[in-house]
């Protein structure tokens, strides 16, 4: 692979397992994701296929094929993705042949969009034993920050952060402000409610959020006075919510489907904040297979350019 110019520095650090304050059992699974597969360089690509459960199979009409978990579990192994994040009855029924090639983080709770959001709450669906018998490296968890069930949640997600430190699991938090108090509060993609959900990852326990990149909308008026202050870019917000985390690790959401541009672009814009990686789901696998590889093909370059490789 041809050089190339001097690796664009992070604005963030992002922490280094050193910094992370891990048990042992933690250490040796984060260090299989972060290095034993994918780029094995410390970026993590991890490929999600919860939707189905979250979105509903709405989410396969753009690609039909990808509707058999099997389109996705090979694109991960064939993709050279660090891992997949699913629900219990995708690693049971459809990880085998990949089992050992491909690190799995174990959803444990999960929703239906039946119901609207404004007090959403995520019920468990699996637990940290399921994990540790299905060989994965991480569960993942997901939080509604600001939901009016909050206190529900964070007493739910307590438990799940006392088993995973039982069984020297890592804790992965989807960081999703969400409920009708967010949306009075400049709404879910503000950079109060990301800023936020950064910040409460930290504090209940997570070892890695993922987060969205809060974005300007109409809404920003909405926000606390001081953060109607703040003048910010795209950049600068990334930055912030890296910095919220502390030392947890951010992985960003791809989110509902991108162009190949931005989705670069957003790509590049999280390396340069200080993400430890991405999660791209649906800007993968909504697309024939071999569009698939190549797009994988392509971000991965990104990460490869961002460390001067």
């Amino acid at each position: 692979m041809e050089p190339t110019a001097a690796p664009a520095r992070a604005s963030v650090s992002r922490p280094t397992l050193d910094q992370m304050a891990l048990t042992l059992g933690k250490r040796v699974r984060l260090n299989r994701l972060f290095y034993g597969s994918g780029l094995r360089n410390g970026t993590l690509m991890i490929l999600p296929i919860d939707q189905g459960l979250e979105h509903g199979p709405i989410d396969f009409f753009p690609n039909p094929d990808a509707a058999d978990p099997e389109f996705q579990w090979r694109l991960a192994d064939e993709g050279g993705y660090n891992g997949v994040a699913c629900h219990y009855g995708l690693a049971r029924k459809y990880m085998e042949r990949y089992a050992g090639r491909v690190p799995l983080i174990l959803k444990i709770n999960g929703k239906t969009n039946v119901p609207t959001d404004s007090d959403a709450l995520s019920t468990l669906t699996g637990s940290v034993e399921d994990a540790v018998a299905l060989g994965a490296d991480a569960v993942g968890y997901t939080l509604y920050v600001g939901s009016p069930r909050q206190d529900e949640d964070i007493v739910q997600m307590h438990m799940v952060r006392e088993e995973c430190d039982r069984y020297n699991m890592p804790l992965v938090v989807w960081g999703y402000p969400r409920g009708a108090a967010i949306e009075e509060k400049g709404g879910r993609d503000s950079l109060y409610a990301v800023d936020y959900a950064a910040r409460v990852a930290l504090e209940l326990g997570a070892d890695i959020v993922k987060l969205n990149i809060p974005k300007h909308s109409p809404k920003d008026a909405r926000q606390p006075k001081d953060y109607q202050k703040l003048e910010w870019t795209y950049e600068q917000g990334a930055e912030r919510v890296v910095r919220s985390a502390g030392r947890v690790p951010v992985l960003v959401s791809g989110g509902s489907k991108l162009g190949d541009d931005d989705l670069l672009a957003k790509a590049r814009v999280a390396l340069k904040a200080g993400a430890c990686g991405l999660i791209f789901g649906r800007n993968m696998w909504q697309r024939p297979f071999d569009e698939a590889l190549a797009m994988s093909e392509r971000v991965q370059k990104e990460v490869l350019a961002h460390f001067g490789v």
